[in-house]
C-alpha cells in the first residue's frame, strides 16, 4: 500500500461525490460570516489583484466577487472541480474571473496544462500556467488567438497584493515539505507587504480529540500507524459524502514554525468561533478551525 501523494488527493477532489459537494456548497452556502470578516479586514481594497489557491467549485471566489472584488485570480488542480468554479462564473456574470489550472507547489513553474476555458477547432488547447504571466499556445483560429491574447494582457508582474487558501486547503497538500514548498511559491507570487490569509485545524485545541492523538502517537511509536500516512498528525478518512479526504492537522507550534522557515510573518490567528456565530450550515458543513493572516515583508 503506498504513501498517500499529490495524485491521490488531486483523484480523491475529482470524485464525482465531492464534486458534488463542493459545487453544492458554492451555490448555495457562501462565504461563511468568519471569512467575510477577515476578508473585508486584510484586503480593504476592492481592485487590488488577488489570488485564490485551491478555489475549488468557487465557493470563495464568487464570494470575493460579490463583496465587490475586481482583480481576482483562482488556482486549483482538481479539473473537474475547476470546471464547476467557471460555470458559476458564467451563471453569476463573473467572466472577468482568471481561473486556472495550476499546483499550489509550482505556481511559478512554465509546465503544460489543459486550460478548458480555451477551445480551439479540435477542442481544449494546451496550455502554458504560469500564475504571473499567463500564456496560451494558441490553437490556430481567430477566435482562440483573440482570447489568448486577451490573457496574455492579465499578468500581474509586480505579484499579487494578497492571496488566500481557505478551507484548510494548505493542509490537504501531503507531506511538510510540499507543504512548505506551496507557502515559498505563494510568497514568491506576491508583492511586498501582501496579507495571505488561510486556515487549518488545530491538533491541540479540542478537549475531546486528545484521546484520539495519544492512541496515535503511541500506535506512531510501535509503527502500526496507518501505512498510507507519511507523518504524525495526518489523517485520511471517508466523508459523509462518500468521498475520500487527506488532511494534516497542525498545532499552532508547526504552523508558526513552516511560516517562519519560508519567509512569512503571521501577524494575526484565532479560532472561527472567537471571530463570529457561524449558521447551522456552515458548522454542519464544517468542522472548527484557526485562521491564519501571514504578511511577506
Amino acid at each position: 500500500m503506498g504513501k498517500i501523494s499529490s495524485a491521490t488527493v488531486r483523484h480523491d477532489f475529482n470524485d464525482t461525490n465531492v464534486v458534488v459537494h463542493y459545487t453544492r456548497a458554492a451555490h448555495e452556502l457562501g462565504l461563511w460570516a468568519s471569512e467575510r470578516l477577515l476578508i473585508e479586514r486584510w484586503f480593504p481594497d476592492r481592485n487590488a489583484p488577488l489570488i485564490e489557491i485551491g478555489c475549488g467549485a468557487g465557493r470563495v471566489t464568487l464570494g470575493l466577487w460579490d463583496l465587490g472584488y475586481r482583480g481576482l485570480t483562482a488556482v486549483d488542480f482538481a479539473e473537474e472541480l475547476l470546471d464547476q468554479a467557471r460555470s458559476l462564473a458564467a451563471l453569476r456574470a463573473a467572466g472577468a474571473i482568471r481561473f486556472l489550472h495550476a499546483d499550489a507547489t509550482r505556481l511559478r513553474t512554465d509546465h503544460r496544462l489543459r486550460d478548458r476555458a480555451a477551445s480551439g477547432p479540435s477542442g481544449p488547447v494546451q496550455s502554458v500556467c504560469n500564475v504571473l504571466r499567463y500564456k496560451e499556445l494558441l490553437a490556430g483560429d481567430d477566435v482562440t488567438r483573440e482570447r489568448g491574447s486577451a490573457m496574455r494582457d492579465q499578468p500581474e508582474p509586480n505579484g499579487f497584493a494578497g492571496a488566500l487558501f481557505m478551507f484548510n486547503g494548505l493542509m490537504q497538500i501531503p507531506g511538510r515539505e510540499h507543504r512548505r514548498q506551496a507557502l515559498r511559491e505563494i510568497r514568491a507570487v506576491c508583492r511586498p507587504d501582501a496579507a495571505f490569509l488561510f486556515t487549518t485545524h488545530d491538533r491541540d485545541d479540542e478537549p475531546r480529540d486528545r484521546p484520539h492523538w495519544a492512541a496515535e502517537a503511541a500506535r506512531w511509536a510501535r509503527g502500526e500507524q496507518d501505512p498510507r500516512l507519511g507523518e504524525f498528525g495526518d489523517r485520511y478518512f471517508r466523508d459523509d459524502h462518500g468521498g475520500h479526504t487527506f488532511m494534516h492537522l497542525p498545532t499552532h507550534a508547526e504552523v508558526r514554525e513552516d511560516l517562519a522557515a519560508t519567509g512569512w510573518t503571521p501577524v494575526f490567528d484565532a479560532m472561527r468561533r472567537d471571530l463570529a456565530c457561524e449558521s447551522q450550515a456552515v458548522r454542519d458543513f464544517s468542522d472548527e478551525c484557526r485562521f491564519w493572516v501571514a504578511r511577506k515583508e
